[in-house]
C-alpha cells in the first residue's frame, strides 16, 4: 500500500521541508510516517487533497517558525485521513450484491472482463446496441474491486439516457435510485455521497473538472457510446489520457456500438480488446421508397412515408412491436399523432426522446401490450427497447455541420451514415426474426459515407476553442485529441472569437472576455451567441433570435425552375425592401398566423404549397427556434422590460446592429452596379434573389459569402457601417489627416478616418488631434496659437511679448534689414520649451496656474535681437519730425 501512495503522484512531501526543532521533531516525523502509511487507505479525494495540503506545510517555514502549530496542522491532516479510511472500509461492507441478467450477451465475458479490468489500466469493450455494456459494464467494475476508493462514473451523450441506464441498474441491485447508483444531468443531481456508480451526461464530467482537475471523486471512469465521437467524448478522452499520467490508480473502460475502435487502440497503446454481439436472430432489409408510393407534387414527407409504412407492417405483417426513427421531437410529436389517429387494436403509441420526462420514458419499459415507439437516434444507440420486431427508419437525423458560407454551426437534419444505418437495423432482431424498412432508396443507401465524422471534423474551430477556453484544456493544437485539427482551421477559430470580441491576448496566450465567458455558456454558434446577447441588450430578442434560426437552416423559399416567376410573385408579399433578414421575420409572421402557434397544424403544408415553400425546412425552423428560445431561458437571457416603445427605424437599426455584431467581417461596400468590396479586399456580388439586388445601398451586411463562379453575397441589408465601430472597436484602425488649430475650440483638431478590414467605415470626421498625436499637436498650437497669436481669449505674457516683438520688428523697417530679430524658431524653442506637452488652451491655462503666474512665459528683449544697432545709427531714423511748427509722426515701411 506504501508503494501505491508513492504511485498517487509526484512526492512533494519531503522536498523543501524545514524540520522542527526537538522536542516536537519527533512527533512530527511520526506525523508524516502515520500520513504517508494512512494515504493508500483513504478516499481518493481526501488522499488527494492531504497530499497536497501536506506538500504546502512542508515546503513552508511554517514548521522552523512555529513547530507546534505546523505538528498540529499535521494532526488534523490524520484525523481526516483517519475518517475517510473508515469511509472506504465502510463501503467495502456495504457493497451490493451483483447480478447479472443471462440473457444478456456481454453475461457470457464477464470473468474475462473483471480479469482484464484488474491487470490493465484501460480496456475497450466494442458491443453491439443491445448487448448490455452500458448497464453492465459499471457493476463488473464494482466486482473488479473498483468503486471504493472513488465512485465509477459512467458517460453518455444523452440526458435521456444516463437517467434511463441509472434506474436500470437500480432496478438490478434493488436498490432506490439514488442511494448505490444515481444520475447527473444538467440541473439535476441525484447522486448520494455514497453511491458507488454515477451515470452522467460527458457534458457534465467535463464541467466537474472546473472544480476538480483530476476528478478525484472517481476510481474508475468509463466513457460510453465513445463511437459517437462528439466533441465532448472527444474533449474526456483527451482529458482521461492526460488523467492517466498524473493518476497511477485511476482505471479507464470506453465502449463502442462499432467496430471502428482502431483510433481507441492507437491512443491508449493497445489495451485490451472485447468484441461482444448484440443481435440474436437475422434481420432482412427493404427499401421502402417514396418512388412506390402515391406521386405527389410537393416534396416528399417522410412522416407521411413513416405513417404509410407502420400501415404496410400493421396489414401485412405479422404482430410485433415497432420502432419508429425520426429526426426532430415536432416530428415524433406529429408521427404520433397521426398514428393515434389509425386506432390500431392493441397497440399503444409512444414517443421518445431526450427531453421527455422520466415518467413518461419508463412507459416504454413496462407496457406490455404492443407498442409503436417513435423516437430520436437517442434509440439509435443510448437505449435499447425490449421486445421490438420491426424497425422504421427515415433515414434522418440531427447531424451538427459548419456552413463555411455562412461562418456558423448549425444542426440541419441530414442523411444518416452507413453505420447509423445498420445500428439502425440492429434495433431489432433480438426477440425473433426482425425487419427494417428503409425509407430510401437502396442507391441512396448504398452512396452515403460509411461512417460520420467527427464532430470535430464537422465544428466550426471558433465553437471549439470557446469551450477549451473555459473548460482551461489548454491550446486545441497541444491537447491529445484523436483527431487534431489543422493548425490554420485553429487559427482561423481564435481569429473569429477575436472579431467577435470572445477573446483576447494574453501574456500566456489568449483569455476570455466577460462576453466570452456569456457565450461560452451558451451550446450555440459563437456567432449567433453574439447576436442573441447583444440584441438581449437592444430589446429586439424575440425578432433575432427567429433570425437566428433563419440562418441555422437551409432557405425554405423553393424557386422551381418551371415555376420560378409563379414563386417570385407570391413570395414577394414577404420581402423588406432593405432586408433579407426582415424578409424571413415577414415569412415568419405569415407562418405563425397561419399555424396559430401549432407546429403539426395541417394549415402548414397548404401554406408551404400555396407560397413555394419547403415543408420540412419550415418545420426546422419551428425546431430549431423553440430550442434556441429554450437555451435562452434556461441562461435566463431575456430582453430588458419597461423600455420604451421604438419607432420602425429604431427597431430596424437594434435588429441589424445585433446581427452585424455577429457578422462583423462580412460587412461590404458598394463599388459599382452590384459589386462591392468585402473584407481584406475581396470583391463580392449581391446575390440575384436579394431584395436588394436592383437598388443597391452604399453598404450592406451579408449573413453568408457563397463562391460559385464568383464570391456572392447571400442574405443581406442596408446598414450604417459606423455601427461597426460601436460594436467592435478592437477592430478598428484610427488615421488622422489635416491636422489644424481651431481658434473657437481652442483646440487642435484633424480629420479621423475609421477603417475595419481594410474598409473605410467613416472619413473626415471631425475630431480632438491632440491624444492621438500629442508631439505633432503641441507643434501645431506653439506655432498657430501662440507664435501667430491665434488665440480669442487674452493672456497678458503674449501682450507683453508681442509688444517687444513689434518693436524689434520696426527697427527692422527703419533700418531696411531683416537681420535684427531673432528666427521664428527661437520663438518656437522658447514656448515649446517652457510649454513641453501642451498642446490646447485648457492645458495652456492650467499650466500658467500651476507656475502662480506667466513671468516664464515672458520674452526678454536681450535675447530677442541677433545684434543691437548702435544709438548712433538709430538717432538718424527719428519716430517723428518737425516742419514748419508742425510735428510729424513717421512710419517706415521695407
Amino acid at each position: 500500500m506504501l508503494e501505491d501512495a508513492k504511485k498517487m503522484g509526484p512526492d512533494r512531501t519531503r522536498k523543501g521541508s524545514q524540520e522542527p526543532a526537538a522536542p516536537d521533531r519527533s512527533r512530527f516525523q511520526a506525523l508524516r510516517e502515520e500520513i504517508s502509511r494512512l494515504l493508500p487507505e483513504a478516499m481518493l479525494r481526501d488522499s488527494y487533497r492531504v497530499r497536497e495540503k501536506l506538500a504546502q506545510i512542508l515546503s513552508s517555514s511554517l514548521p522552523r517558525r512555529n513547530p507546534a502549530k505546523a505538528t498540529d496542522l499535521l494532526l488534523r491532516l490524520k484525523q481526516q485521513l483517519e475518517e475517510s479510511a473508515e469511509e472506504k472500509r465502510a463501503r467495502h461492507r456495504k457493497k451490493p450484491r451483483l447480478s447479472y441478467p443471462n440473457e444478456l450477451p456481454i453475461t457470457r465475458y464477464r470473468q474475462e472482463i473483471i480479469r482484464a479490468i484488474k491487470e490493465n489500466r484501460v480496456i475497450i469493450v466494442s458491443g453491439e446496441t443491445g448487448c448490455g455494456k452500458s448497464t453492465q459494464l459499471p457493476k463488473m467494475c464494482l466486482e473488479a474491486g473498483r468503486g471504493l476508493a472513488g465512485k465509477i462514473a459512467c458517460t453518455q451523450p444523452r440526458r435521456i439516457a444516463a437517467m434511463t441506464i441509472a434506474m436500470r441498474i437500480a432496478e438490478e441491485l434493488d436498490q432506490p435510485l439514488g442511494k448505490t447508483v444515481g444520475y447527473k444531468i444538467r440541473f439535476q443531481d441525484r447522486t448520494s455521497p455514497e453511491a458507488y456508480i454515477k451515470i452522467l451526461t460527458d457534458g457534465m464530467l467535463l464541467a466537474e473538472t472546473q472544480g476538480d482537475r483530476l476528478l478525484t471523486e472517481y476510481d474508475t471512469i468509463i466513457i460510453d457510446e465513445a463511437h459517437e465521437r462528439s466533441l465532448n467524448i472527444d474533449f474526456l478522452i483527451g482529458l482521461c489520457r492526460r488523467l492517466l499520467e498524473k493518476r497511477p490508480e485511476l482505471k479507464m473502460i470506453i465502449t463502442s456500438a462499432t467496430l471502428e475502435v482502431e483510433k481507441f487502440l492507437k491512443a491508449f497503446d493497445n489495451p485490451p480488446l472485447f468484441k461482444v454481439s448484440g443481435r440474436l436472430y437475422p434481420v432482412e432489409v427493404m427499401y421502402f421508397e417514396p418512388e412506390s408510393l402515391p406521386k405527389k407534387k410537393e416534396e416528399p414527407d417522410y412522416v407521411d412515408l413513416a405513417v404509410q409504412a407502420v400501415d404496410f407492417i400493421k396489414k401485412e405483417k405479422q404482430t410485433g412491436d415497432i420502432l419508429v426513427f425520426m429526426p426532430t421531437e415536432q416530428d415524433i410529436l406529429e408521427t404520433c399523432h397521426r398514428l393515434q389517429g389509425k386506432h390500431y387494436p392493441d397497440s399503444v403509441i409512444l414517443p421518445l426522446f431526450a427531453r421527455m420526462p422520466a415518467h413518461q420514458q419508463k412507459q416504454i419499459y413496462h407496457i406490455k401490450q404492443g407498442k409503436i415507439v417513435v423516437a430520436t437516434n437517442v434509440a439509435e444507440t443510448s437505449l435499447t427497447i425490449p421486445g421490438i420486431r420491426y424497425v422504421i427508419d427515415t433515414g434522418l437525423a440531427r447531424i451538427s455541420q459548419y456552413q463555411s458560407s455562412s461562418g456558423i454551426h448549425s444542426l440541419p437534419i441530414l442523411p444518416i451514415s452507413k453505420a447509423s444505418a445498420e445500428q439502425r437495423k440492429g434495433r431489432c432482431g433480438r426477440v425473433s426474426s426482425g425487419l427494417c424498412l428503409r425509407l430510401y432508396s437502396e442507391e441512396d443507401y448504398r452512396s452515403r459515407p460509411d461512417h460520420t465524422p467527427p464532430e470535430i471534423q464537422r465544428s466550426n474551430l471558433a465553437e471549439v476553442i470557446l469551450r477549451m477556453l473555459d473548460l482551461e484544456l489548454g491550446h486545441p493544437l497541444k491537447f491529445p485529441f484523436l483527431d487534431p485539427p489543422p493548425a490554420r482551421a485553429v487559427a482561423d477559430g481564435y481569429r473569429t472569437l477575436l472579431e467577435l470580441g470572445a477573446i483576447e491576448k494574453s501574456e500566456s496566450g489568449y483569455e476570455l472576455t466577460g462576453l466570452g465567458r456569456k457565450m461560452a455558456r451558451l451550446p450555440l454558434d459563437p456567432r449567433l451567441s453574439r447576436m442573441l446577447l447583444e440584441a438581449a441588450n437592444r430589446d429586439c430578442l424575440e425578432e433575432v433570435s427567429i433570425i437566428a434560426a433563419a440562418l441555422s437552416i437551409q432557405d425554405p423559399r423553393l424557386r422551381p425552375l418551371e415555376r420560378a416567376a409563379d414563386a417570385d410573385r407570391v413570395q414577394s408579399i414577404f420581402q423588406h425592401p432593405e432586408s433579407d433578414f426582415l424578409t424571413f421575420y415577414n415569412l415568419w409572421q405569415a407562418l405563425q398566423n397561419t399555424i396559430q402557434g401549432q407546429a403539426s397544424s395541417p394549415n402548414l403544408k397548404k401554406f408551404a404549397r400555396d407560397y413555394f415553400l419547403s415543408y420540412n425546412r419550415l418545420r426546422e425552423w419551428l425546431f430549431v427556434h423553440e430550442q434556441i428560445s429554450e437555451i435562452l431561458e434556461e441562461q435566463k437571457i431575456r430582453a430588458k422590460t419597461g423600455m420604451p416603445k421604438v419607432s420602425d427605424s429604431e427597431l430596424y437599426s437594434a435588429i441589424h446592429r445585433s446581427i452585424l455584431s455577429g457578422f462583423i467581417s462580412h460587412l461590404a461596400a458598394h463599388k459599382e452596379k452590384n459589386l462591392y468590396e468585402v473584407a481584406r479586399g475581396q470583391e463580392a456580388m449581391l446575390w440575384p434573389g436579394s431584395a436588394l439586388f436592383k437598388k443597391p445601398p452604399s453598404w450592406v451586411l451579408a449573413a453568408e459569402l457563397v463562391r460559385t463562379n464568383r464570391l456572392y453575397l447571400r442574405t443581406v441589408a442596408r446598414i450604417n457601417p459606423a455601427w461597426a465601430e460601436e460594436l467592435a472597436p478592437h477592430l478598428c484602425q484610427y488615421s488622422y489627416l489635416d491636422p489644424y488649430w481651431d481658434k473657437g475650440q481652442g483646440e487642435v483638431r484633424a480629420k479621423e478616418r475609421v477603417t475595419i478590414f481594410n474598409l473605410i467605415i467613416i472619413s473626415n470626421r471631425d475630431v480632438p488631434f491632440g491624444n492621438q498625436d500629442p508631439a505633432r499637436a503641441h507643434e501645431i498650437f506653439v506655432e498657430e496659437a501662440l507664435i501667430k497669436h491665434q488665440l480669442e481669449s487674452e493672456f497678458p505674457f503674449l501682450e507683453y511679448n508681442q509688444q517687444i516683438i513689434s518693436q524689434i520688428k520696426l527697427l527692422e523697417e527703419k533700418l531696411r534689414q531683416r537681420n535684427i530679430l531673432v528666427p521664428e524658431q527661437h520663438l518656437f524653442d522658447f514656448y515649446s520649451g517652457r510649454l513641453h506637452g501642451v498642446y490646447n488652451l485648457k492645458g495652456l491655462e492650467q499650466r500658467i496656474r500651476n507656475a502662480g503666474s506667466d513671468d516664464f512665459l515672458r520674452l526678454k528683449e536681450e535675447n530677442l535681437y541677433l545684434f543691437r544697432p548702435a544709438k548712433e545709427l538709430l538717432e538718424g531714423y527719428p519716430d517723428s519730425v518737425r516742419i514748419l511748427g508742425h510735428t510729424y509722426q513717421l512710419k517706415y515701411r521695407f
